[in-house]
């Protein structure tokens, strides 16, 4: 269950998955998991593995006498393995003692944290799924739907709105690709003892891990990553570009939707973007959510980019430092994922305001097209001295850009009024935006298909 202090930055899925249940569950998956292992190369008597298992389910333990025990300890394991010997030893004593025998307590932390992650990787990818079904879609159906470009926050020559949504799923299926890599490279085995070396296990060490990593479904290292932490980091960094990428089309579609421009719309209704005190308002509730996230995951990526730099075989502070960062990165970039997949998906877009809102400017924002046009026969610098002067009658006198030009003798001599009457027409002023839109979609489709 998630914490209401936690309603704003996680999924249920995902605040289920780090719940006190199923973290305490993961740390014994390991534990019961070694005990299979061992058995199977002969370290532990045969039925041993059974009555542990018997022992390891989470119903049952007291999670806040561990809680307590675990803060006092400086790791999630020893109080873990303790507890569960006292639950073996209640079923049978004579295998009490084979409990975690040769792992060490960041074996059990590690393994069980990297089996969460596994099991949040196709939570993360079914949303980033949804989110580029939506966006392909969006981009399709508005391929010829001119809207104003804006740079620096100003009027600028028109895009069209389909390549605006296959920008957006550009970075995100790039980020798809990135992610899914590092995921694949996160969810391998920790166990190497206390050194890293396994030295308790004498020469079954190796056969002890291998049978331990195909036990929980997990790869096998080169060798222990105690306090190497890369592969971590290259997941959270990952999960920062991503959500830093769904924090860029949560922007866009906020300012989007404020009123003097509202070209989009989230969808509404059943509790989502109203106003406690103003009927009125129809606010931009998933993107709120995803740049709340895109605001909080970049400090946790550069503290476990911090925790890093960890001490010879084992960190001081490090690695214990880290079950909380990783915990909250995912479920950020889980809910800034989930949010943005429900806003593509009902998103309206407002095609007759985006050509208005083209109109609005009375051409001004064509002045560039002008300036092409002129700028071969008059030159350059006499062109932009004309057409500087033309927008600002425009602008003066509300009078669109090409009424004023038509009344400039040193136009209407080098440009003759048929160009003159389409001059504001976006249409035909997009250059190669849908050259740009099928490249990315088409970019991302074939990299879908080669990943199914």
């Amino acid at each position: 269950m998630a914490r209401l202090i936690e309603s704003l930055a996680t999924t249920e899925p995902l605040a289920e998955l780090f719940s006190d249940k199923s973290v305490l569950q993961a740390l014994l998956d390991f534990e019961v998991a070694l005990a299979r292992a061992e058995e199977r190369v002969g370290i532990v008597p045969h039925g041993a593995a059974d009555r542990i298992a018997e022992a390891g389910r989470a119903d049952g333990f007291d999670v806040a006498a561990l809680f307590r025990d675990m803060l006092r300890a400086g790791t999630p394991a020893i109080p873990l393995v303790k507890a569960l010997t006292e639950r073996v030893r209640a079923i049978d004593p004579e295998v009490a003692g084979y409990v975690h025998w040769g792992a060490t307590s960041q074996d059990a932390a590690d393994t069980a944290l990297v089996l969460l992650l596994k099991r949040a990787q196709p939570i993360l990818a079914g949303g980033i799924s949804r989110l580029e079904h939506a966006l392909r879609r969006l981009s399709e159906e508005h391929k010829n739907t001119v809207m104003l470009g804006r740079t620096l926050m100003q009027s600028a020559l028109p895009v069209t709105f389909g390549l605006k949504a296959a920008g957006w799923l550009g970075a995100i299926h790039r980020s798809r690709t990135r992610l899914d890599s590092s995921f694949a490279g996160t969810v391998i085995l920790q166990f190497g003892g206390a050194s890293g070396t396994l030295a308790s296990l004498g020469e079954r060490g190796s056969a002890v891990a291998l049978a331990l990593a195909k036990e929980l479904g997990l790869d096998y290292p080169e060798a222990p990553w105690h306090s190497h932490r890369d592969r971590l980091a290259n997941l959270l960094c990952d999960c920062g570009v991503l959500t830093g990428s769904l924090g860029k089309i949560a922007r866009d579609i906020s300012l989007l939707m404020q009123n003097e421009v509202a070209e989009v719309a989230e969808a509404g209704g059943h509790g989502r973007g109203g106003s406690s005190t103003m009927p009125h308002k129809r606010n931009p509730i998933g993107s709120v959510l995803t740049l709340a996230a895109a605001c909080r995951v970049p400090g946790e990526v550069a503290a476990f980019l911090m925790a890093m730099v960890q001490e010879h075989e084992r960190g001081a502070g490090g690695w214990q430092a880290e079950w909380p960062i990783v915990a909250s990165v995912i479920q950020s970039t889980g809910l800034a994922v989930a949010s943005m997949a429900e806003v593509a998906e009902g998103l309206s877009v407002d095609t007759v305001r985006m050509r208005a809102n083209i109109d609005a400017t009375h051409g001004v924002v064509f002045a560039e097209r002008a300036m092409m046009l002129l700028g071969p026969k008059l030159g350059r610098d006499i062109a932009h001295k004309l057409l500087e002067e033309a927008t600002r009658k425009s602008v003066a006198q509300g009078k669109h850009l090409s009424e004023v030009l038509a009344e400039m003798p040193e136009i209407t001599s080098n440009i003759d009024p048929s160009t003159l009457r389409d001059l504001e027409a976006p249409e035909q002023y997009l250059g190669s935006a849908e050259t740009f839109r099928e490249a990315l979609f088409s970019s991302a489709n074939e990299k879908s298909e080669k990943e199914r």
